[in-house]
C-alpha cells in the first residue's frame, strides 16, 4: 500500500493542524495506521495508532487529550487532528501501514511508510 502524508505546516503554540495520511494500491481496510513523528538526531518515535474499522484507537501518553486519530475506509484516509500544539511537538510526521493491529508502537512493525509531513509549533 502506498501512503501519503500531508497537512503540515508552520504554527504557534496553541493553534490546531489536522494532517491527513492517504492511502492506495492495496485493500485500505485490512491495514491498522499509526503515525509517528521525528526530530533531528532521534528515533521515530510513535504517536498515536488506529485499527482497521476505527473502532480502537490508542495514543502516547503526551499527546492524549489533545491529537485525535480517526480513518474513512471509503476515502482511504486516516487523520491526525492536533489540537493545542505545543513547540515539544515540533516534528517531521510519518504515517504508517501493518497489517497486525492497531496497538503497534515499534517503527519496525509497520510495512509500509508515507514520506513525512513537517510540522513546526512556535512558542
Amino acid at each position: 500500500v502506498q501512503l501519503q502524508a500531508s497537512g503540515g505546516g508552520l504554527v504557534q503554540a496553541g493553534d490546531s493542524l489536522r494532517l491527513s495520511c492517504a492511502a492506495s494500491g492495496r485493500t485500505f481496510s485490512t491495514y491498522s495506521v499509526g503515525w509517528f513523528r521525528q526530530v533531528p538526531g532521534k528515533e521515530r518515535e510513535y504517536v498515536a495508532s488506529i485499527g482497521r474499522d476505527g473502532s480502537t484507537t490508542f495514543y502516547r501518553d503526551s499527546v492524549k487529550g489533545r491529537f485525535t486519530i480517526s480513518r474513512d475506509n471509503v476515502k482511504e484516509v486516516v487523520y491526525l487532528q492536533m489540537n493545542n500544539l505545543k513547540p515539544e511537538d515540533t516534528a517531521v510526521y510519518y504515517c504508517g501501514a501493518n497489517p497486525r493491529g492497531a496497538g503497534r508502537t515499534a517503527r519496525y512493525e509497520y510495512d509500509f511508510w508515507g514520506q513525512g509531513t513537517q510540522v513546526t509549533v512556535s512558542s
